[in-house]
């Protein structure tokens, strides 16, 4: 009979080391994955930017002819200077080489070129709601584990009910009732825009007057955004707090607000921070209404004037755009996941 030897200690280490190359190598296939998704997810959207639009009710030549008394041959002028008289295909060929070159054309109501006016329109955009993000965010965050830390009590029922019924809301509506009532009423904030017809000339007074504008629709995104990272972390560290880790840190002598901080609340973050990213680029897409209702100079404003045209070069450019962002923060969550999530990387 033979004697079977065990095997080594470097021999085991080598198994394992070959057990798990193929997983080191799973990171880039998971990555071209995503990025693939995030590729066909942009490339669907730039084909509805172009027939999804060209749908919509309304002239827009026939929109500037009523308000500059144009004649019949002026329109055909004007169609043919935008491209409206060209067959449909060609029309989408000159949109897919616009489209891949950032040139989206000529707007036809500002008259210039819709990439410059999107990027004088952007910065005020993620100002405004950057800061709602990050407010949202740790409001969310902060709230939602002191309800779960204190599950069942009286604070935990009213931060949950009360943020329940923010997030409900419709956010036009919650807008105007404050704008009626702390810009109109009690006239302690601007009713609108970004900067005061006469602002400041000096530096520091002159970011006072732009945080003065973004006082209430920064309020009307946080009330009504913040409420999901409350949730999300509420229930997902109240799952956390039955584990048998937090059982031993106790027994080990360590204080309650301690286990929290160190131990539960880390765990705890992982499904929020992916929501976090997630919901980044829907927040700004988001914008049209809260911009639109208290005037803001952004992106949001600016698409619901050129649905208004309607400006279908606007329209087209700013879609792709907010489109292009929520992929892109969709992709950057899928990543970060894989990350912070050992069990993704393994599968």
């Amino acid at each position: 009979m033979t004697n079977s030897v065990p095997p080594s200690t470097s021999a085991i280490a080598t198994s394992a080391n070959a057990e798990e190359r193929p997983r080191d190598t799973s990171g880039l296939s998971y990555f071209l994955s995503k990025l693939g998704g995030a590729g066909i997810s942009l490339g669907m959207v730039i084909l509805l930017g172009f027939f999804a639009f060209k749908m919509l009710p309304g002239d827009p030549v026939a929109t500037l002819a009523r308000e500059r008394q144009m004649s019949a041959e002026q329109m055909e002028l004007l169609r043919e200077q935008f491209g409206l008289n060209k067959p449909l295909w060609q029309q989408f060929l000159d949109y897919i080489v616009n489209v891949f070159t950032l040139n989206f054309g000529e707007s036809y109501v500002y008259k210039t070129s819709v990439s410059s006016l999107i990027g004088q329109y952007f910065w005020p955009t993620i100002l405004l709601t950057g800061t709602a993000a990050i407010l949202a965010i740790t409001l969310g965050l902060w709230l939602g584990q002191k309800a779960a830390w204190k599950h069942g009590s009286r604070f935990d029922k009213f931060v949950s009910s009360t943020s329940l019924i923010f997030w409900s809301v419709p956010t036009f509506w919650l807008g105007l009732i404050l704008l009626m009532v702390f810009g109109g009423t009690l006239h302690w904030f601007p009713t609108g825009g970004m900067r005061s017809p006469n602002p400041p000339s000096d530096v520091l007074g002159a970011a006072l007057d732009v945080a003065a504008h973004m006082v209430l629709p920064v309020i009307t995104m946080v009330a009504v955004v913040y409420a999901q990272y409350l949730m999300v972390m509420r229930s997902s560290l109240i799952e956390e707090m039955s584990a048998d880790y937090l059982t031993t840190a106790r027994a080990k002598g360590l204080k309650d607000d301690l286990v929290r901080r160190r131990h539960a609340v880390p765990n705890a973050l992982l499904p929020t921070v992916t929501l976090i990213f997630m919901h980044l680029g829907g927040l700004i897409a988001g914008a049209v209404t809260v911009e639109t209702v208290f005037s803001w100079p952004g992106l949001g404003k600016l698409t619901f004037e050129a649905i208004s045209g309607p400006d279908l070069p606007l329209l087209q450019g700013t879609f792709v755009v907010f489109s292009a962002i929520i992929i892109v923060m969709n992709l950057i969550a899928d990543l970060i996941y894989r990350q912070l999530d050992p069990r993704v990387r393994r599968a």
